[in-house]
């Protein structure tokens, strides 16, 4: 069976009419109404047990307000922190509203929001952005780009293309034939125009 059962509700263990309204946490007793409006007080360090009759709430759990006299004051807490504000603190006057914003909700998935945002970020930059780029300019003005093939070398691609290998060489001066790579790219006078 788990922790939980419903015998551990109020609404089971106290007497039909009554109804818990606080704790005082400096006598260590609950307080409990009955229907007909009289306050009663629990037995010292204990949840439920012998009641006994009071005249008045202690002022920790008195208020003016009706609302605050029909609710349960442990099981529904006004602030965040889950603390009641007592009725004669001074610096803390109870005119402020404890209700939350609707910016609360969100507070708890921001970082969440953040690592997506964060993800999608190094998508962009990593996957798209690349090919978004223009292609650098390989070749100076007049000359177009030429990609080795498997078996090329740079006497049989200028003699292909009707170039003299001067010019081929003039073209591409930073090339090591010895190490042409397919793949790789070479400018070729553009024989275009």
């Amino acid at each position: 069976m788990g922790r939980w059962t419903q015998y551990d509700e109020d609404d089971y263990r106290l007497p039909e009419g009554m109804k818990r309204i606080g704790y005082d946490s400096d006598s260590g007793r609950y307080y409990f109404r009955n229907s007909g409006g009289s306050v009663w007080q629990g037995p010292e360090g204990a949840e439920f047990g012998e009641m006994t009759k009071v005249s008045e709430l202690p002022t920790s759990l008195s208020g003016s307000s009706s609302q605050r006299r029909s609710e349960d004051l442990e099981a529904a807490p006004r602030r965040a922190e889950g603390y009641q504000p007592l009725d004669n603190d001074p610096v803390n006057p109870m005119a402020r509203s404890n209700a939350p914003g609707f910016n609360a909700d969100y507070r708890s998935l921001f970082p969440f929001f953040l690592i997506i945002a964060v993800v999608l970020l190094l998508i962009w930059r990593l996957i798209l952005s690349p090919g978004l780029a223009p292609t650098p300019k390989w070749c100076p003005e007049g000359a177009v780009v030429y990609t080795v093939q498997p078996g090329d070398n740079c006497w049989e691609i200028a003699r292909i293309h009707g170039c003299p290998f001067e010019r081929f060489k003039e073209l591409n001066q930073k090339l090591q034939c010895d190490h042409l790579m397919p793949g790789s790219s070479v400018c070729l006078p553009d024989t275009t125009r």
